[in-house]
């Protein structure tokens, strides 16, 4: 299906500027992004998304999406910046800061942010984010609700005052969408696992320099790779050892200093390290990763 995204060029490499970092106070925040000198694509390997039995499963041999968000250069990040554009049923954190101290972020009660597509005529984009856009244990319209909540506001770029005097109702939303989606579809996650011999399965364990050395030959920089279930030294295995990380991969994050506005898809790609922080949170032990297949019945 051609959706009718802007093309995504490749990602020029180049001196840093103020530009390219979008923090300089010169620039016009409609064509930089503000709020911080990061974007950062996600995905998820899900197994189930609970909903099944109301059709909602997910995309068979491919990772989902998870969000697109601004992130400041220290690692820290702001969210939920515009309470009059907020759209997540359930807020999480139900504060703009976290704390307890901060503002409370209403539940949004309204009709689902997916019906925010149809004025646009955007069912091809719709019918997209219901295939590869999949949340777990609730709607994937209240998932994308909570995206653009908690991270799409946070972006100066989809300011409503970006969009001029004829802005129609939503046009930031969608704008969001298509950009998330936009960078998403060049991020074939499974596929760079896969060529490294990296595939789900119940019975092989992996390591996690393997899965670094596929994606970041795949990206072209080191993502940040997450992981749950439990820690290794909890487990049989890993018993008396100091590795604390997690063994079930289940996330990625790729990083980007754009070029511009996040929504022509331009940027440097950057190793997860740009921050200072850590770029896993997985165990180290050789073959201490599981890459569980989907549930039977999770995925079409």
């Amino acid at each position: 299906m051609q959706l009718s995204f802007a093309f995504f060029s490749a990602l020029s490499f180049g001196a840093a500027s103020a530009s390219l970092y979008g923090e300089s106070s010169l620039n016009h925040t409609c064509q930089l992004k503000t709020y911080g000198g990061l974007v950062l694509s996600t995905q998820y390997w899900d197994t189930y998304t609970g909903l099944e039995t109301q059709g909602q499963v997910l995309p068979r041999n491919t990772w989902t999406l998870h969000g697109l968000w601004p992130d400041f250069c220290n690692g820290s990040f702001t969210q939920y910046c515009d309470l009059s554009r907020q759209y997540d049923p359930s807020p999480s954190p139900n504060t703009t800061n976290g704390l307890p101290n901060g503002t409370v972020v209403p539940p949004y009660k309204g009709p689902d942010i997916g019906t925010f597509l149809q004025p646009f005529g955007k069912g091809d984009l719709l019918a997209y984010m219901n295939k590869y856009w999949i949340s777990q244990g609730s709607p994937n319209a209240d998932f994308w609700g909570h995206e653009f909540s908690k991270h799409g506001t946070c972006f100066s770029t989809f300011d409503v005052p970006c969009y001029g005097p004829a802005v129609r109702a939503h046009e930031d939303v969608v704008d969001y969408f298509e950009t998330a989606v936009l960078y998403y579809e060049n991020l074939p996650t499974y596929g760079w696992l896969s060529a490294a011999g990296i595939r789900p399965s119940n019975t092989t364990s992996f390591s996690l320099s393997a899965m670094q050395t596929a994606l970041t030959k795949g990206f072209g920089a080191l993502p940040y790779i997450g992981c749950s279930g439990p820690r290794y030294n909890a487990t049989a295995a890993g018993k008396g050892t100091q590795d604390r990380g997690f063994t079930q991969l289940s996330e990625v994050w790729y990083y980007y200093h754009v070029y511009g506005r996040p929504q022509r898809g331009q940027g440097l790609l950057v190793n997860a390290s740009i921050n200072g922080g850590s770029v896993t949170n997985c165990a180290s032990t050789p073959g201490a990763l599981h890459y569980p297949l989907r549930a039977v019945g999770s995925d079409a």
